[in-house]
């Protein structure tokens, strides 16, 4: 026992020597030492994480940078590792200032008991990561994602800059995506929550209209003074709607009223015969409320088509924001899936790394009826399942399966065969290899092909051959 205090004494002298950032965890991701240098790269923080469980995930925009536990979730390893393998990976840590500092960190498994390691030293490269290697580590990573096959680790890191890059605006960091519909959605939301504007929220049941209603009124700041008010047009009756916008109309939240946001959940499905009324309340000027509403269909369309009241439509349209359906935008699934699998590691007793290629080709091969709602039940379903760090294609739902089987062996249009059109491009090609032969003589041409020679004429007007 002596013997081991003082190979653990010499052990701690070594790391402490090392001018670098060192710390040890043990295979359960728990934080077990951390060197001298890491105590002056990390702050006063450092001596709280010994003893902290590390969880492999990305803190929303708007966390507390600075506590403990989202500290530890910054410096933990691609899951990846627990299989014995050394990986290189990007950390981040906060600083005294409060600003996210980045680094690159070697990860390497000690003493594997069969797959599994007993402990990882981490070796922190002794320079923060600069903007321009930053931005080269994210060009890098875009890079990668283009094929079929992203890794777990650059889809991490991919979500952690996002969030970094998007904190403080609006909300906008839940908005995960690299496409375009996606990027011109998250310069909406920008633009809708900078002014008091009206906003329309379109998009298909599941796209996350909510997340982005609630994101306009709170633009990012979940103390934000104001209330908001939920009207949902699918489950109120007309008169219940009418009474509920007139009685805010009449102004009962006083001074708040213009911090505060009515929203109006399926607005398309308003009934048409208090449409007038409550374009009328919300227009009135003791109506001081902002107006976000959702709709499947944007309003203004339906107004054309005489279908919804014009007035209403164009008073709840000033700034509308349009969300896409899943399968519009199949190169934001992976992110999509990766957020939604490391937003449930803290919570859980195993920590998994992302998906497998295969797994995320069956993933992009789906069609998404029900857009990003399902495919975080899909995901919730997968992890549960799931038996090694990664997420397989037997994890999934076998509806997945089902469909990837029935897109493999999708029956064939049967093809029209028209006999007369086929036998005349046959005759055709024999009376033309016939002539080649002949070297243009119709006797011999005839002779070859068994007809008389006025015969041959005819069929040669006939099928084009010859001019009449």
């Amino acid at each position: 026992m002596a013997q081991q205090r003082i190979k653990t004494a010499e052990l701690v002298r070594l790391f402490n020597a090392i001018d670098r950032p060192v710390y040890v965890l043990d295979d359960e991701l728990v934080i077990r030492f951390c060197n001298e240098a890491f105590a002056e790269w990390i702050g006063p923080v450092a001596g709280e994480l010994v003893g902290c469980r590390c969880a492999y995930h990305t803190r929303a925009a708007g966390a507390d940078m600075a506590n403990v536990v989202t500290v530890a979730e910054g410096l933990c390893p691609p899951p990846t590792v627990l299989e014995g393998r050394a990986t290189l990976a990007t950390i981040t840590a906060t600083g005294a200032d409060g600003a996210p500092r980045r680094r690159r960190a070697r990860f390497v498994p000690v003493g594997l008991s069969g797959c599994e390691p007993m402990a990882i030293v981490a070796l922190v490269e002794p320079v923060d990561l600069d903007a321009a290697s930053a931005t080269a580590a994210d060009d890098e990573a875009r890079e990668d994602l283009e094929p079929a096959e992203p890794r777990s680790d650059q889809l991490h890191e991919r979500i952690a800059r996002f969030r970094h890059e998007a904190a403080g605006r609006y909300g906008t960091d839940r908005l995960l995506g690299t496409s375009a519909a996606m990027r011109l959605a998250r310069a909406r939301v920008e633009l809708a929550a900078a002014g008091r504007a009206n906003v329309l929220v379109v998009g298909p049941v599941g796209s996350g209209r909510e997340h982005v209603a609630h994101a306009v009124h709170y633009a990012g700041d979940p103390a934000r003074e104001g209330t908001t008010i939920p009207v949902d047009c699918a489950v109120l009756d007309a008169d219940l709607i009418r009474s509920t916008v007139q009685a805010l109309a009449a102004g009962p939240l006083g001074e708040r009223a213009a911090r505060s946001t009515l929203l109006l959940g399926e607005a398309d499905l308003l009934p048409c015969e208090v449409q007038p009324a409550v374009a009328a309340a919300i227009t009135a000027r003791s109506f001081r409320m902002r107006v976000v509403a959702t709709a499947t269909e944007p309003l203004e369309s339906l107004a054309a088509a005489g279908r919804y009241d014009p007035h209403l439509a164009a008073i709840m349209s000033t700034i509308v924001i349009q969300l896409p359906a899943l399968a519009d935008r199949r190169e934001d699934i992976p992110l999509l899936a990766q957020t939604l699998l490391e937003e449930a590691n803290p919570q859980a007793p195993r920590q998994l790394a992302g998906f497998t290629p295969e797994a995320l080709d069956r993933l992009d091969a789906y069609g998404w009826p029900g857009n990003v709602d399902e495919l975080a039940a899909v995901v919730a379903e997968a992890r549960a399942r799931a038996g090694g760090r990664q997420i397989e294609p037997r994890d999934l739902p076998d509806r997945l399966r089902h469909a990837a089987e029935a897109e493999a062996h999708r029956p064939r249009d049967e093809e029209t065969i028209r006999l007369d059109e086929f036998l005349g491009r046959i005759e055709r090609e024999l009376i033309a290899r016939a002539l080649a032969k002949a070297k243009g003589n119709k006797t011999k041409a005839a002779a070859l092909v068994g007809m008389t020679r006025p015969r041959l004429y005819r069929r040669m007007v006939q099928l084009g051959l010859e001019d009449e």
